[in-house]
């Protein structure tokens, strides 16, 4: 896809001149939490979804219960990544952060590629009504005792408008919940590009996303179709569901990535359009640890699966270190300073 032509495919650019008054909004790298990359938690549907959902995998779960307006959509999802980014510009020039948001309505339409008409800021109080009545349900396993939370997207709004009952949205304020917060500060967020407001359908938006936490900086991510379908969420039958890739592999408009579609085994690559440099992935051998250190790891990471830590500490290596056991606690306690408890 050429950025310097226009594809039909996309919404146009509304706001293609930003108002100066709003520069640090139009400049804020987009961000979003991994986590909600990787779980299908929002609804794909323009039309109230009030299904509870369960995703299994493995012994592990997460269950989406919507409220009685429906699910949170993946359009509403704009406002937690409009309010993500900014917590996170301010985190780059070294200012306090909450995970109490204000913001401007205004601001926050332009920044997501919408018109700023009447119509549109109703839209808003009918998105943050769904995002905070979606509740989400997990599971977490520490050795033979398992755990269940209960949380939300967003915990509070409180919203200004003009008095009447068809008043304009001034201003609100949106409490983000301590598990969106926290995955904020431990910089648990990827960048997305700015065309991703430019999408015109929901399949095509969770496609980016799920390309962008899974491809990546890799040159390709290659996925079955039916893992895919599972992984989007999307409600669609198989068939209708392969139409709907091949359509968005015909205009080839998702930024970031190509897609291709094989028909011989039903696999769905993603390839890297180089707009995302390219990661050299380097192969480091570390030893297997000690077994008694795995005890001391538990110690320093309460209620965490010092497995999945090791996993962690493994990918992120980039060199062997002298003493993995000592380099694995050190790491252990750096993971628990930033994420505390699960």
């Amino acid at each position: 896809m050429d950025s310097d032509q226009p594809n039909q495919a996309l919404l146009p650019d509304r706001h293609p001149q930003y108002d100066l008054f709003i520069c640090d909004v139009s400049d804020a790298v987009l961000k979003d939490v991994m986590q909600q990359m990787e779980h299908p938690i929002y609804s794909l549907s323009k039309k109230p979804d009030t299904s509870i959902r369960r995703y299994l995998n493995g012994e592990d779960w997460i269950e989406v219960i919507p409220s009685v307006k429906g699910l949170a959509t993946i359009y509403d999802k704009d406002i937690l990544i409009y309010c993500i980014s900014q917590i996170v510009a301010k985190m780059k020039r070294g200012e306090e952060v909450s995970p109490r948001v204000r913001l401007n309505s205004r601001e926050l339409l332009i920044f997501t590629n919408r018109s700023t008409g009447g119509r549109e800021y109703q839209t808003l109080i009918d998105a943050l009504d769904r995002l905070e009545g979606t509740r989400i349900r997990t599971n977490i396993r520490t050795g033979a005792e398992e755990q269940s939370d209960s949380f939300g997207l967003i915990n509070a709004t409180s919203t200004k408008r003009t008095h009447g009952l068809n008043g304009r949205l001034l201003s609100c304020e949106i409490q983000l919940s301590d598990w969106v917060f926290s995955a904020i500060r431990s910089n648990e967020v990827l960048t997305l590009h700015r065309d991703y407001f430019r999408l015109r359908k929901p399949i095509e938006r969770r496609l980016y996303e799920l390309a962008r936490k899974h491809c990546g900086q890799q040159k390709q991510w290659r996925v079955s179709l039916d893992k895919l379908l599972l992984k989007t969420g999307s409600t669609s039958q198989p068939k209708r569901f392969k139409q709907a890739i091949r359509e968005i592999v015909a205009t080839d408009h998702l930024p970031d990535y190509r897609m291709a579609l094989v028909d011989e085994n039903d696999m769905v690559v993603f390839i890297n359009r180089g707009s995302m440099p390219v990661q050299v992935v380097q192969t480091i051998t570390i030893p297997a640890l000690d077994p008694e250190v795995y005890e001391m790891a538990r110690e320093a990471t309460p209620g965490w699966d010092v497995h999945y830590i090791e996993a962690e500490w493994r990918a992120w290596a980039t060199e062997a270190p002298r003493n993995p056991e000592m380099a694995f606690l050190g790491f252990c306690r750096k993971w628990f300073e930033k994420r505390g408890r699960p």
